[in-house]
């Protein structure tokens, strides 16, 4: 256990903390420059299980940010070369591959796998179905994207009957919101929100509090952040059936 020793040495984690965190599942939607530092990170920390979803390829114009990807990857599947570096990290780490989009039943069926869900894909419609997907197996779902020079983070569940869920955030007007393929990101900040989204993700695997409901707003111009809360809707077409 002496790769774990500073989180053995955290009063917060210890032995029971971190055997917590070896024992638990995290899938993982989005292996780009978010769910790169979101999955690296996780591995390190001896999660017991990692399920990775991506199907897409790795291109060229990846390797400025998704840090677990090099020259000789491109045009493999993401979801297999992020779990080929991952296993090199830890062995401790089971890591298994869904290199495929995941909708409706797939997509509730691999989050009642897990014990928390990590969306850090790059489209609404996605968001929108990993959203549901956790609210329909009571399971925490942490959020994050980047964009420019700013990013947003955000944490919901696992009683979706009182907490307000992604939807409550945006809707489907939303989905015309600018992408980062689009405008642009600074390499940096999709590592800073997925390493913040792997923080709030131990913290939930070793009994941590967590805040929920609230949307964390990044800006790596100023360095500043903003929290905002989030409210509940009564009408949500997915948690509001919680």
């Amino acid at each position: 256990m002496s790769r774990y020793a500073r989180h053995l040495a955290l009063t917060q984690i210890g032995d029971e903390g971190q055997a917590r965190i070896g024992r638990s599942t995290a899938l993982i939607i989005g292996l780009g420059g978010i769910g790169c530092a979101t999955a690296s990170y996780l591995t390190c920390a001896g999660v017991g299980q990692l399920l990775l979803c991506d199907f897409d390829t790795v291109d060229e114009t990846n390797l400025g940010r998704q840090t677990l990807y090099g020259p000789s990857d491109i045009g493999q599947l993401k979801a297999v070369r992020a779990a080929s570096r991952l296993a090199a990290m830890n062995p401790d780490v089971r890591l298994t591959e869904i290199p495929d989009r995941l909708s409706d039943d797939a997509l509730a069926e691999a989050a009642s796998m897990a014990d928390v869900v990590l969306d850090g894909c790059d489209n609404f419609p996605t968001r929108f179905q990993v959203n549901d997907a956790a609210v329909r197996s009571s399971t925490v779902l942490i959020s994050g994207a980047a964009i420019r020079l700013e990013g947003q983070l955000a944490v919901f569940g696992p009683d979706y009957s009182k907490t307000p869920c992604y939807r409550c955030l945006y809707q489907e007007a939303d989905e015309s919101l600018e992408n980062c393929s689009g405008n642009g990101v600074l390499s940096p900040v999709p590592g800073v929100i997925g390493t913040l989204m792997a923080v709030e993700a131990l913290k939930v695997f070793s009994g941590l509090p967590v805040e929920t409901g609230k949307l964390s707003l990044y800006d790596a111009t100023s360095t500043e952040w903003q929290k905002l809360a989030i409210r509940k809707k009564k009408k949500c077409k997915s948690c509001g059936r919680s």
